[in-house]
């Protein structure tokens, strides 16, 4: 059996990332970049499809790992019979070259070790051709190629590499794998030790940029560093999460890639980092933005590749069997094929939050927005397949409808407060009739609350966003009602479903976990509604359930008590951020701020 999701910690370089076992194993590695094929790509799998282990020898009594403060160097500690030994691994942060640096340290005795280095490449399909020069070991295939350089004699046995060693109280053993193209000259040998340090020196340099100093800041910069560490420096993109495939549900079918980014997270992106005064980071996630949707406007895609590329053709992976079983395994999404009406919304707010802070104003930005409108004021009375991407019938989804409203009402924005240039009548009467038609047709009186779609008597955690994008106040009935409603109906052990998989709506086996950021959703809109100490216990409870180095998936099992679906999720860490900094204003200005509509919080709180 596979580690448990809450078992790996995250390394990267802002390029790609690794997810490191607390049994000392590399199990998923991308090189050269995020979405590239895999290195290590046991997690779906099994170890002959990549792996790399580092661990004692022998029985292992207890294991500790932390990340160093304010960094992304992870530190994994072993107690065994004979001793006590650190593993710490990281990703220099480098533009020109891709290494992953794993230096063996010797706590306390003498203790036996084992490596085991399995390489593989295009998703564990490939073995290469190991070879052996110059105190290195070369493995190349087609135009893929790792080196590792060690000082600890290694062998092959059954197509893997292996190192037997003893590291002894105060001894330090380093190891560098180095990726790069076979077609390219090797980049020179680095110092691991050297490299190390930089990485840390680095990572704190930009954690202590930080400005946020609001309760459970601890928290708080854990999840701006794991969203800093799913960065594609080059391009400012922001991808959803490392990895792809991880079930929603043990030996399930909903099983998605993530490693790209999507517009539905641009606004909850922007504001994060915002709040944390990361002002470089924000106009490079803005300006990739910009650069993903310029284009015809009925071409925009939900999410594009961290370049901003468009072609994310979906495919399956037959020989890997998948996490736990669950398959199929895909690569590539079709959901970006997809008609959504919330991404013009989503677009249009993340634009008219980095207006309302201040951040220095792109000449095309406008110019877009304007075509974007355009084309919604046709076709916003279109079904599409709403924000959790179904593959089932398109319908009038609300949370759609709100989004649409949102796209409007932001241009609306624009004109008003910020004098640009557009038909601003117009654009009213629009924001109007839509918000008259989501009232009427989107909420069912009887109930009094806002359902999923119109005529649907289903409830959908999206409809948490309405008070928090502007569209009706938090003190509204008919908000209160609809909040009222998800308590009663999808709470699973005091979390949240985004909706009931049981009806067949997304065209999928039923069954998945509860969704985070829908819980931070829900922590928030009971702060807006002045149920302050409820939205705090269900925040410190989403809390308690990250892993031992504080990061979260996209989903949760309540009943056996583990996460699901791709990790570590950004949209989860965004949530939480942003909920941090809610629940951390006095009430009355919480009500004032949390409404992005009005008053982004994030821009009014930096400098």
């Amino acid at each position: 059996m596979p580690l448990a999701i809450e078992d790996y910690a995250l390394i990267g370089d802002c390029r790609t990332a690794a997810l490191v076992g607390s049994d000392g194993s590399i199990d998923w590695a991308c090189f050269p970049c995020f979405d590239s094929g895999a290195c290590f790509a046991a997690l779906l799998g099994a170890p002959e499809h990549g792996r790399w282990l580092i661990a004692p020898a022998g029985a292992v009594l207890r294991t500790r790992r932390n990340y160093r403060e304010g960094t992304l160097v992870l530190e994994t500690e072993f107690d065994t019979d004979e001793g006590t030994v650190r593993v710490i691994d990281c990703m220099p942060l480098a533009e020109q070259r891709r290494d992953i640096v794993r230096v063996v340290e010797g706590v306390r005795g003498q203790v036996a070790m084992r490596m085991e280095l399995i390489m593989r490449f295009d998703y564990g399909s490939i073995v290469p051709w190991v070879r052996r020069p110059d105190h290195s070991l070369l493995a190349t295939a087609g135009p893929d190629m790792l080196e590792l350089r060690t000082e600890v004699p290694t062998r092959g046995e059954d197509q893997t590499t292996v190192a037997e060693f003893t590291v002894s109280q105060g001894q330090r053993i380093p190891f560098v794998l180095n990726y790069h193209q076979s077609y390219e000259a090797a980049p020179p040998a680095i110092d691991a030790e050297q490299a190390l340090e930089a990485a840390e020196r680095a990572w704190r340099e930009w954690s202590g940029r930080s400005t946020y100093e609001g309760r459970w800041s601890a928290a708080v910069m854990r999840s701006l560093l794991t969203l800093k560490a799913l960065t594609y420096a080059p391009s400012g993109g922001i991808i959803a999460a490392p990895t792809t495939s991880l079930p929603e549900q043990p030996r399930g079918v909903r099983n998605w890639d993530y490693r790209f980014c999507w517009l539905r997270d641009a606004t909850f992106t922007l504001n994060a980092l915002l709040l944390a005064g990361y002002q470089d980071e924000a106009v490079a996630w803005r300006e990739w933005l910009l650069r993903a949707v310029a284009g015809n406007p009925e071409s925009l895609q939900i999410l594009y590749s961290i370049t901003g590329a468009r072609r994310l053709d979906e495919s399956v992976l037959s020989w890997l069997p998948g996490y736990g079983g669950a398959a199929p395994v895909r690569i590539g999404n079709a959901a970006s094929k997809q008609f959504q009406l919330d991404v013009y919304g989503e677009v249009m707010d993340t634009l008219h939050l980095a207006r309302c802070a201040g951040l220095h104003p792109d000449p095309q930005s406008w110019n877009i927005q304007v075509c974007l409108l355009a084309f919604l004021e046709s076709n916003w009375e279109k079904e599409d397949e709403g924000i959790w991407e179904i593959r089932g019938l398109r319908r009038h989804f609300t949370h759609s409808k709100v989004m649409a409203w949102v796209a409007f009402d932001r241009g609306v924005k624009a004109i008003e407060r910020f004098g640009k240039d557009g038909p601003l009548e117009r654009w009213q009467r629009v924001r109007t009739a839509i918000h008259a038609q989501v009232c009427e047709a989107g909420f069912d009186a009887q109930r009094n609350t806002f359902v999923q779609s119109y005529g649907s008597t289903q409830l959908d955690a999206s409809l948490l966003l309405i008070p928090l994008v502007g569209f009706l106040p938090p003190g509204d009935p008919r908000v209160r009602g609809t909040v009222e409603a998800i308590e009663r109906e999808l709470l699973a052990d005091g979390l949240v479903r985004r909706y009931s998989t049981a009806t067949g709506l997304d065209g999928l086996p039923p069954g998945e976990g509860v969704f985070l950021p829908c819980s931070f959703w829900l922590a928030d809109n009971l702060a807006l509604i002045g149920r302050q100490e409820e939205a705090e216990a269900l925040f410190e409870r989403l809390l308690a359930l990250r892993n031992d180095v504080g990061l979260l998936s996209e989903e949760y099992d309540p009943r056996e008590h583990q996460m699901r679906g791709n990790f570590p999720q950004a949209l989860t860490h965004m949530a939480l951020i942003n909920t941090a900094r809610l629940l951390s204003l006095p009430a009355r200005q919480a009500r004032q701020s949390g409404i992005q509509g009005d008053r982004p919080a994030a821009a009014a709180r930096t400098p």
